[in-house]
């Protein structure tokens, strides 16, 4: 079999794969045109053949690590990253370049129709050259996915810990979820630049949507509280519920050092009275005048 006749027919029949393969992805019933539009999609395709036909046509159709086959990989690599972070399914990316096969044997038939056991041995040396793409495709996908997971995992941490000023010289840091060590950073960062930047000298750490303590939760709260002591504020543990401080003791914990409160409520009149403030209702009545 002559590898280079095969490259040469596929690129004298490039504008008919191309069509081809656009046929191929537009009649497919999962195409997510709300994410990609057609032009996109055209251009990306129109891209990746021209590029993947100029490395095979130096004769190379099962090394897709040589040199001629890096801006074909390059290329791969930018469309699966990029429709890893617009949200394409694993399918839809994989479908992407399988799709192409098609298009590749539909011109081989064509030109091959009198010599079939030269188009089955060209067919077989096209299906893995694109399977091994797939494989690439897919794997640039997934590192595509993990970093979206991590950038959303980041960004859910940040907004989960909000760092309120409930009142001048007052911080409220209302924690939910688990407290493991990444997300402790995290709590430890935010509070200790909330006081820096407002001059706060008490900080109230809200456990209320804490689900469970054990002692690694413990430790990671004993460090926040010591953390934020030595940027000279004071440390006030709300939300401690019954079977948390059950806990607490049974795993032989010693908090006594920290004050802890019930409720947020009780937190914020023991750092009123740690502030020397009084909070009172008032008995005046505010009346209405009606102007008709």
């Amino acid at each position: 079999m002559n590898i280079q006749q095969t490259a040469q027919i596929l690129l004298r029949k490039k504008n008919t794969i191309l069509e081809n393969w656009m046929k191929n992805q537009l009649a497919d019933a999962s195409l997510r045109d709300d994410l990609l539009s057609n032009e996109d999609l055209r251009r990306q395709s129109e891209e990746l053949l021209n590029s993947l036909l100029q490395a095979v046509s130096h004769g190379n159709f099962d090394n897709i690590y040589s040199s001629e086959f890096e801006p074909v990989n390059d290329i791969l690599g930018d469309i699966s990253i990029t429709r890893a972070r617009q949200g394409f399914s694993p399918r839809e990316i994989s479908q992407y370049v399988l799709s192409l096969k098609q298009a590749l044997t539909d011109v081989l038939e064509e030109e091959r129709r009198n010599e079939p056991e030269l188009l089955y041995r060209e067919v077989v040396l096209l299906n893995k050259l694109v399977d091994s793409l797939s494989i690439i495709t897919f794997e640039t996908y997934l590192k595509g996915r993990e970093e979206v997971i991590l950038r959303q995992s980041d960004e859910i941490s940040e907004i989960s810990t909000p760092v309120i000023r409930v009142w001048d010289g007052i911080l409220a840091l209302p924690i939910i979820g688990t407290l493991d060590s990444s997300r402790t950073q995290v709590v430890m960062e935010s509070l200790l630049q909330e006081i820096v930047n407002t001059g706060s000298s008490i900080a109230i750490l809200d456990i209320s949507g804490v689900p469970a303590v054990d002692s690694l939760v413990a430790q990671h709260l004993i460090k926040t509280v010591s953390a934020t002591r030595l940027m000279g504020a004071e440390c006030i543990i709300s939300g401690i519920r019954a079977e948390i401080a059950q806990t607490i003791v049974h795993l032989g914990i010693d908090l006594s050092n920290i004050r802890t409160k019930a409720t947020l409520a009780s937190a914020l009149q023991l750092a009123f009275g740690m502030l020397s403030l009084e909070v009172r209702k008032s008995n005046q009545v505010s009346t209405t005048k009606l102007f008709k």
